[in-house]
């Protein structure tokens, strides 16, 4: 006992020295962005690159880019944009900092950081109240936004990459769910979990939520590896032909993270087996494919119909023409 407590207490103090998880990494989200883009249609893709344009930091999103699509380039990068803000000292995060001045283009500077996830009770538990987290609520109003005529260019701009962002969160399991103790207490999905892991050589000793965060791919991922793994996802990935929600997004999260985000057995401090590794490779990975093919198909309902039907969409493909935050106040 006393081994394992010190053990515990030494990846404590390790996870403290790691950077803050995020919600799918980069290479998450840059790889349901990009999947996104080569579903959408070429009149979709014009509005979509249109509104992105107008946001204020559409410039930094293209020096980073590499591509020779100005407007795949800003796609993409505008996926991880919800997540960069973290580190962006023109942003604040409510209850701990205090706000910064507003900006030309931008309704305030908040970083939003309980857009990202909900904190829905794998089991139930008596006394703990509305879940923490808002990620259902915000997809919908972000895709009301970006598909109202009446929205201003500056109010579709601010939402479009929150929208791409909060798609990809809602198909990892750990932003749908948390395990509560018997008080009422939340893991925070996953984030209050420590895990060894034996896959990933930089970060070993980890949180579970950043374990799953990180199965996509290293957060550097771009140009032709990002290219090539996009490939390779919707060879083996087939798009969903059913319509679906928001809600049922989020739902097939929960199920997910209630029969496979936790590693079996009762150590303190469990290390990943190679059988849960395999198995949740393959989960993030088709959740990461999921999430690209529902966004294009919410994308092209919401331009095409000029009107704002919120996050219900058909998910048949248009013929291609080719990260939760670690808690501070949020996953």
């Amino acid at each position: 006992m006393l081994r394992t407590s010190a053990k515990a207490i030494l990846l404590l103090l390790l996870l403290g020295l790691a950077p803050a998880a995020a919600a799918w990494n980069a290479a998450g989200h840059r790889l349901s962005a990009m999947i996104a883009w080569e579903n959408l249609d070429p009149a979709s893709r014009l509005v979509v690159t249109a509104i992105l344009r107008e946001h204020p930091d559409c410039d930094r999103w293209l020096a980073r880019s590499k591509s020779g699509d100005p407007g795949q380039g800003a796609f993409v990068e505008a996926s991880t944009w919800p997540d960069d803000i973290r580190r962006d000292r023109r942003f604040y995060t409510a209850g701990s900092e205090e706000p910064t001045p507003t900006l030309p283009g931008f309704p305030d500077m908040e970083r939003r950081l309980d857009w990202h996830y909900v904190d829905r009770p794998l089991h139930a538990v008596a006394n703990i109240g509305t879940p923490a987290g808002a990620i259902e609520r915000q997809i919908d109003r972000l895709a009301r936004a970006v598909g109202s005529p009446r929205a201003t260019p500056a109010e579709r701009a601010y939402a479009l990459p929150w929208l791409i962002h909060l798609v990809a969160d809602a198909h990892q399991p750990l932003h749908a769910a948390s395990r509560y103790s018997a008080d009422g207490r939340s893991d925070q999905g996953g984030n209050a979990v420590n895990v060894v892991n034996p896959f990933n050589s930089r970060y070993p000793e980890t949180t579970l939520h950043r374990y799953w965060d990180d199965l996509p791919g290293p957060p550097w991922l771009r140009d032709s590896r990002l290219a090539a793994a996009v490939s390779g996802l919707s060879a083996r990935y087939p798009a969903p032909r059913r319509a679906t929600t928001a809600a049922q997004w989020l739902d097939e999260s929960w199920r997910l993270a209630r029969d496979h985000a936790y590693p079996p057995g009762g150590d303190e401090v469990p290390t990943i087996s190679p059988d849960f590794h395999q198995q949740a490779l393959e989960i993030a990975n088709r959740r990461v494919t999921e999430a690209g093919y529902r966004l294009a198909a919410l994308l092209r309902t919401l331009l095409a119909s000029g009107g704002a039907p919120g996050a219900n969409a058909p998910e048949q493909p248009a013929p291609r023409s080719v990260s939760r935050e670690t808690r501070g106040s949020g996953h």
